[in-house]
């Protein structure tokens, strides 16, 4: 005989799935933070320097170390952390990487020296490097099903970018009312809470013991990649070209030994032919165009506003915000569309909007009104709030089901260096705002390279980047 469900089983099942609904919220909730930490300490720091600099001393140099060190580290690890945690369970790497992340920023904030600073700050990127993949894998794990995964993939991808306007704002106030050491102390309660939240929560368990690690493939990556890194942030210093050449031989050697040693590796840490998944390759290399012209153009258009028309730091910030409002905005959208469409429509709108904004840059002159950089600001913020958080669910999309942190872990690090490199070099183009008339043939030298860029992005993605419902068979 039939039987139905009674209201009571009914009841209790629906009552089960709000409490799995709401775990995975807070679960999403917890891992944005950690996400937005890591981001937001990337530029926090900047409007500290001064006071760092009067408290600790350390000289100019001393100062772009204080920054520069997390970046580096940051870039380094963070492959060695995404296939940790494919080996030992992203639940423990994120938890080890905010209890790192913790630790350091302990040090920082009661650093009595500006070595001591350097030094936790290169251990804070190492933590950033541990935790940034894992957010990233548990979201993926959290969110199985494609579409629940874009929605949540474009929250988390829109939470992160609010750290970038955070960041001044929130370290200038906190510099003004409390002094520089509470930019570091607010890491602290709030990486306790993440992590107990972590343990509490996120199910273990998703390690396994098929992949090994490769210590000799990490090594090489982490050396290759902080090389890499470390030459764009010396390109754009005091540093002389001849030494910058050098390093730049050496990083090119370190990344040479590292292919080879994938080549021949047992139980490679990132296995070659996953490059050879045109979907994969695709991805990633928009995820590294994004950052390039969209971080070294918010670099070079805030040394419009501040070395060529003299604006102060804070209202060089306000003035930034149609950038940063949309790309914060528009990235849950763009979880949305790519939900419902997969992430090639968002992927190219996204493009050819940041091909609009760079363009624009041909229009900027050193007294233009303000109204003459608003399509620069609107047309990056909205392309990368497109791009963002579709790029990396295609890049996850194309990268193998069972390795999460391998996927997350190359497309940040495509994503963090490539940042580094766009500053470097479009910084150079630019030159010293001092130079009114050089400064800006160079701005606009960068918005035609731009262009271009963001234009060779959009047809990768059409040659690469399957339409919805379409595998990637490249591979097979």
């Amino acid at each position: 005989m039939k039987t139905t469900p009674s209201a009571t089983d009914q009841g209790h099942r629906g009552r089960a799935s709000a409490t799995a609904g709401s775990r995975r919220t807070i679960v999403l909730l917890v891992m944005c933070v950690g996400m937005f930490l890591v981001q937001l300490d990337v530029t926090v720091v900047n409007v500290a320097l001064p006071s760092i600099g009067r408290d600790l001393g350390g000289g100019l140099s001393g100062l772009q170390w204080v920054v520069d060190a997390y970046s580096v580290t940051l870039a380094a690890f963070l492959l060695t952390g995404g296939a940790l945690g494919d080996r030992w369970g992203h639940r423990s790497v994120v938890v080890v990487g905010l209890g790192l992340f913790g630790l350091a920023s302990l040090l920082c904030a009661s650093a009595p020296a500006a070595d001591v600073l350097i030094g936790a700050r290169a251990l804070q990127g190492v933590g950033a490097a541990l935790l940034l993949p894992g957010t990233l894998a548990v979201v993926q794990r959290t969110f199985p099903d494609r579409a629940e995964q874009a929605r949540a993939l474009g929250i988390w991808a829109g939470v992160s970018a609010l750290a970038l306007p955070a960041g001044p704002l929130l370290g200038g106030f906190l510099v003004a009312s409390t002094g520089w050491r509470a930019v570091f102390w607010l890491n602290v309660p709030l990486v306790v809470v993440a992590a107990l939240v972590t343990v509490r929560l996120v199910p273990g368990g998703d390690g396994t013991t098929e992949h090994r690690m490769d210590l000799p493939g990490a090594a090489l990556a982490a050396a290759a990649l902080g090389g890499i890194v470390y030459c764009a942030v010396a390109a754009g210093g005091d540093t002389s070209t001849m030494t910058v050449a050098v390093e730049a031989l050496l990083a090119v050697a370190l990344l040479a030994g590292f292919i080879w040693r994938e080549r021949v590796a047992a139980a490679p840490m990132v296995p070659l032919e996953l490059f050879r998944r045109r979907a994969f390759s695709g991805a990633n290399a928009v995820a590294a165009a994004m950052n390039f012209t969209g971080i070294g153009a918010v670099f070079v258009v805030t040394l419009y506003l501040q070395g060529v028309q003299h604006r102060g730091a804070f209202q060089a910030g306000l003035m930034m915000l149609p950038l940063f409002v949309p790309l914060a905005a528009g990235a849950p959208l763009t979880g949305r569309l790519v939900a419902r469409f997969g992430p090639r429509p968002p992927m190219l709108a996204g493009l050819l909007l940041g091909v609009a904004g760079a363009l624009s840059l041909l229009a900027v002159a050193p007294d233009s009104g303000y109204l003459v950089l608003v399509p620069v600001l609107v047309g990056l913020g909205a392309g990368m709030g497109l791009l963002t958080a579709a790029v990396v669910a295609a890049a996850l999309r194309a990268g193998p089901a069972d390795r999460p942190g391998l996927s997350s872990g190359v497309n940040n690090t495509a994503r963090q260096a490539a940042g580094a490199l766009g500053i470097a070099v479009l910084g150079s183009l630019v030159g010293d705002p001092a130079a009114h008339a050089d400064f800006l043939t160079g701005l606009h030298h960068v918005g035609l390279l731009c262009a271009l860029l963001w234009a060779a992005a959009a047809l990768l993605t059409v040659l690469t980047v399957p339409r919805q419902g379409v595998e990637d068979t490249s591979a097979h």
